[in-house]
């Protein structure tokens, strides 16, 4: 499964899924375009870490809220190395607030990014994958986009309107060659959950504590990793995947079973 010869754009690169999205792809062979909006300490190290593998790949800054930006980015892409062939849209924004302790700033600050953002990122690519006849599109969404969350409501909202963009994209972009697809992972590990210190005296008994626990959420037994979410982007990113579009594809270790 390669994606040489490729041009890919992943947006979030600086983080979790989207930094392990961007550096398994490049390790494939694509030329991966890093998108961060602020962090920018992430990206370098999602660019040193492709760079260590022998990958090639390009660093692009936008607010993907704000179209001139986008358009902005994608002209940077094209000019360097190309038309884009893969659009990863994976940047978000989550506050963690009750649905009413949201304002209005807040709703369209959610909105703005994870919705707004991705439908205009697809916006900017069009114009270069109808000019190649073919290109994939890959929307980064959650399991919250049809479970109800308790952490934050909007940002659910959210994802369930990226799965709605991705089968409406899909129907009109199918005559132009293009597919649309929607990855919805369950928890993943994005490296925020406590850890415990080899040193505690109490390592053992808090590790299994947390094993039992990751038993009794998911069926296969742990949480997701990047690498999970990345591998089932490659494929889809791949030629091996013309055939697939407008599906939305859960990925949360049979989660969503219990």
């Amino acid at each position: 499964m390669s994606l040489t010869g490729k041009v890919v754009l992943v947006t979030g690169s600086g983080t979790g899924i989207g930094q392990g999205i961007a550096v398994e792809m490049a390790k494939k062979g694509a030329v991966t375009a890093l998108h961060y909006n602020r962090s920018e300490a992430g990206v370098l190290e999602t660019k040193r870490r492709i760079d260590e593998s022998g990958g090639h790949c390009l660093i692009v800054q936008a607010d993907i809220s704000k179209q001139r930006e986008n358009n902005a980015m994608i002209h940077k892409i094209e000019s360097q190395v190309g038309p884009v062939d893969v659009l990863v849209n994976n940047a978000a924004v989550q506050l963690n607030y009750d649905l009413f302790k949201h304002n209005g700033e807040t709703f369209d600050l959610l909105f703005d990014t994870n919705v707004k953002g991705y439908w205009q990122c697809i916006q900017a690519v069009i114009p270069g994958m109808k000019r190649k006849g073919t290109g994939r599109i890959i929307l980064i969404s959650s399991v919250h986009a049809k479970r109800p969350t308790d952490f934050d409501p909007v940002y659910a909202m959210t994802k369930g309107a990226i799965r709605m963009l991705g089968r409406e994209s899909a129907i009109e972009l199918a005559p132009y060659g293009i597919t649309v697809n929607t990855i919805e992972p369950g928890a993943v590990d994005v490296g925020k959950s406590p850890r415990i210190s080899p040193d505690d005296p109490d390592a053992e008994k808090k590790r299994e504590a947390r094993r039992k626990q990751q038993q009794e959420k998911f069926p296969l037994g742990r949480v997701g990793l990047p690498i999970d979410v990345a591998h089932l982007a490659c494929f889809i990113a791949s030629d091996e995947s013309e055939f697939m579009t407008g599906s939305a594809i859960r990925l949360d270790g049979g989660s969503m079973l219990l």
